[in-house]
C-alpha cells in the first residue's frame, strides 16, 4: 500500500471531509445499529510503566492511552485526516503556518474546559521538551498564539510536513494545562492516574493486574462509546494469554500476543478472528540495535558480519510464521514515496561474515569462539525471546558466542538508553508514515544517552546524517525531502549502527461478536469508541 506525503495527506482530507460528514449523517441503509453495553476485556502485555502516551511512545502505553485521550485529527482506513478535537486545519501556502480550529465545547473529564490554552501549553511544555519523536518533529516551531480559546496558530520557522502525519492521540497526545502547569511534568502523579478528553474514563490500576476504564458519560461524540467498560488485563506468560483468549475470558488482543502457530489455531475458533487491519500507520520493523560504542563493535566490519550470519528469510518464517518480510532498510517498503530499494544489501554468507572477522583481527580461538557478545531484547512477548535464540545460533555459526539477558521493561530500556549497557539488542520501532515522525530518531544523534526510550540506543554518530535529517525536517519542497530521505537510507546502510530484519506484520485476535473495531490504519492505538457487541448482556 502506498501511503501518501503529509502534505498530500492534508490536501486530499481537507475535501474529504464534507463528503465524509455528509456520509456520516446519512448513514447506511444496510448498516447495523450498534448496541450499548459490555465490557471490553484487552491484554496489556507487557504492563505500561506509565499511561501517558504524551511522555512515552511505547506500545502499551499508546494501546491503552487513546482511550482516555483523544487527538485533534484522526485518520480513517485511506490515510485521510479526520476531525478529532480540532474540527478544521489550514496550512498557509508556505507550509509555515497551521492553524487548527477547535472543537467547542469539549470537556476534560475532572469537568474543565478544553481550550487552546491547553494544546499550546503541551506543544511547548511537553511535545518539544520530552517527547521522543516530538522533539524533532516540532522543533521548528517559533511561536504558539491562540487569538482565542479556540483557534491555536503554530508558526514554524522552517516547514514542517510531516506534523499532519502525527497529530493523532498516540503522535500529539494533548494533556490538560490545569492539572500539569508549574508541576515536575515528568513525576507529575496524573501520568499514572490520567485526565483526558476521551470515551473513556481512568477509574482504577491494580499494578501487576489489571487498568479498568468506564464510559465517558459527558463525551462530545454524542451516543459514543457503546461500551460501558475497558478493563486490560495483564498477563505476562504467552499460555495463559492463550488460554484467556481460548476461554473468552479476553475479547481483544493486539500487537501479535501469542506465539503466531497458537494464532493460526485460534483463529480457527468459531469465537475469535484474526485481523491484520489497523497497523498500516505504524509501519513497524525489527532490527538489531547494535552499540557501537563498544570497542569491537567499532569496527563496520564486524557489524557487517553481524548482518551477514543471520539468514532473514529464515527468521522470518521460523520466528515469525510469515507475519513479516525480510527488511532491507529501517524504512519499510510500503512507504512506496520513501523507501529506497538500492541501498547497500547484505545477503546471508556464512563465508563472507567468517571473512570480514578474520580481516578484523577476530580470529578463532582453540575453542572455535572468536569472541563473546550479549544479546537484550526488549521483553514484549515470546517472539523476541525466540529472536534472540535464533540469532544467539547464527552468530555461533561464525565463532560468536552470545549469552541471552532477559529483564522487565523499566530495566531494559534504562539499560539501553540510559546507561547504555550493552552489547546488541532486538527492538522494533514503529516507522509511522513519514520517516521524519519515526525512523530518524534511531539515528539522529542528539538524543544518545539521555534516557530516552526508543530513540539512538546504538549510540550513531554522523554528522552527515543529521544534517540530512536536518535538511528534510526544514524543506518545504516533499520531492526534496525524499531525495534526502533516499540518501539518508543508503548512508545508515553502509554504516551499519543497526540491522534491519523484518518488516512487522502485526495481527490482532479478538472476539467473533465484535463490531467496528477497525476505523482507521492507526487503530492499535486509536480508542474503542466505535466498538460494540452484537450482545452485550453476554460482556456483562
Amino acid at each position: 500500500m502506498s501511503i501518501s506525503s503529509s502534505l498530500h495527506l492534508w490536501r486530499r482530507a481537507t475535501r474529504s471531509v464534507l463528503f465524509a460528514t455528509m456520509i456520516a449523517a446519512t448513514g447506511s441503509a444496510f448498516a447495523q445499529t450498534p448496541k450499548h453495553g459490555g465490557t471490553l476485556t484487552v491484554i496489556a502485555q507487557p504492563e505500561p510503566v506509565i499511561l501517558t502516551a504524551a511522555l512515552s511512545t511505547s506500545s502499551p502505553t499508546g494501546i491503552f492511552s487513546t482511550n482516555v485521550f483523544d487527538g485533534l485529527i484522526e485518520y480513517d482506513k485511506d490515510f485521510h485526516l479526520k476531525p478529532g478535537l480540532a474540527v478544521k486545519w489550514t496550512l498557509s501556502p508556505d507550509s509555515r503556518t497551521l492553524t487548527l480550529d477547535l472543537r467547542h465545547g469539549v470537556k476534560w473529564h475532572d469537568g474543565a474546559p478544553f481550550t487552546s490554552a491547553d494544546v499550546k501549553w503541551t506543544l511547548e511544555n511537553v511535545w518539544k521538551k520530552y517527547h521522543p519523536r516530538n522533539q524533532a518533529l516540532f522543533a521548528n516551531v517559533d511561536r504558539v498564539d491562540t487569538p482565542d480559546e479556540y483557534t491555536v496558530v503554530i508558526h514554524f520557522s522552517k516547514p514542517s510536513l510531516a506534523v499532519l502525519s502525527s497529530l493523532n492521540s498516540n503522535g500529539a497526545q494533548v494533556l490538560p494545562k490545569h492539572l500539569y502547569e508549574g508541576t515536575d511534568i515528568l513525576n507529575n502523579p496524573y501520568n499514572n492516574k490520567p485526565v483526558g478528553t476521551g470515551p473513556f474514563v481512568f477509574k482504577k490500576w491494580v499494578k501487576g493486574d489489571y487498568i479498568l476504564l468506564e464510559r465517558n458519560p459527558n463525551y462530545w461524540d454524542a451516543g459514543k462509546p457503546y461500551l460501558d467498560k475497558v478493563i486490560y488485563r495483564v498477563i505476562p506468560d504467552g499460555g495463559a494469554r492463550t488460554a484467556a483468549l481460548e476461554k473468552g475470558e479476553v475479547q481483544y488482543a493486539p500487537l501479535s500476543p501469542v506465539p503466531a502457530r497458537d494464532a493460526q489455531r485460534l483463529a480457527k475458533l468459531p469465537t475469535l478472528r484474526i485481523e491484520t487491519k489497523g497497523y498500516e500507520w505504524l509501519s513497524p520493523w525489527l532490527f538489531l540495535d547494535i552499540n557501537v560504542d563498544r570497542p569491537l563493535l567499532k569496527d563496520v566490519r564486524v557489524r557487517e558480519a553481524l548482518y551477514r550470519s543471520i539468514d532473514r528469510d529464515a527468521y522470518n518464517r521460523v520466528v515469525w510464521y510469515g507475519f513479516g518480510k525480510p527488511a532491507v532498510s529501517p524504512v519499510v517498503s510500503t512507504l512506496t514515496e520513501f523507501f529506497e530499494p538500492n541501498v547497500p544489501k547484505y545477503p546471508y554468507d556464512v563465508a563472507k561474515a567468517n571473512a570480514l572477522l578474520d580481516a578484523a583481527g577476530y580470529k578463532p580461538g582453540a575453542d572455535g569462539i572468536r569472541f563473546r557478545l550479549t544479546i537484550d531484547y526488549l521483553p514484549y512477548g515470546d517472539e523476541f525471546q525466540r529472536s534472540a535464540e535464533f540469532i544467539k545460533q547464527a552468530f555461533r555459526k561464525v565463532g560468536i558466542a552470545a549469552d541471552i539477558r532477559n529483564q522487565d521493561v523499566p530495566t531494559y530500556t534504562h539499560r539501553i538508553y540510559g546507561d547504555r549497557d550493552f552489547d546488541v539488542t532486538i527492538q522494533w520501532y514503529a516507522g509511522f508514515s513519514d520517516p521524519q515522525v519515526g525512523v530518524t530518531r534511531d539515528y539522529q544523534s542528539d538524543s544518545i544517552g539521555k534516557n530516552i526510550p526508543f530513540t539512538n540506543g546504538s549510540g550513531y554518530r554522523n554528522p552527515k546524517v543529521d544534517q540530512l535529517i536536518r535538511d528534510a525536517q526544514s524543506s518545504g519542497d516533499q520531492a526534496e525531502r525524499v531525495k534526502l530521505f533516499k540518501e539518508f537510507q543508503r548512508t545508515v546502510q553502509t554504516d551499519l549502527p543497526s540491522l534491519p530484519l523484518t518488516e512487522l506484520h502485526f495481527f490482532t485476535l479478538e472476539a467473533s461478536d465484535l463490531h467496528d473495531t477497525v476505523s482507521g490504519v492507526d487503530q492499535v492505538y486509536g480508542s474503542f469508541k466505535n466498538v460494540w457487541y452484537t450482545d452485550p448482556s453476554r460482556h456483562e
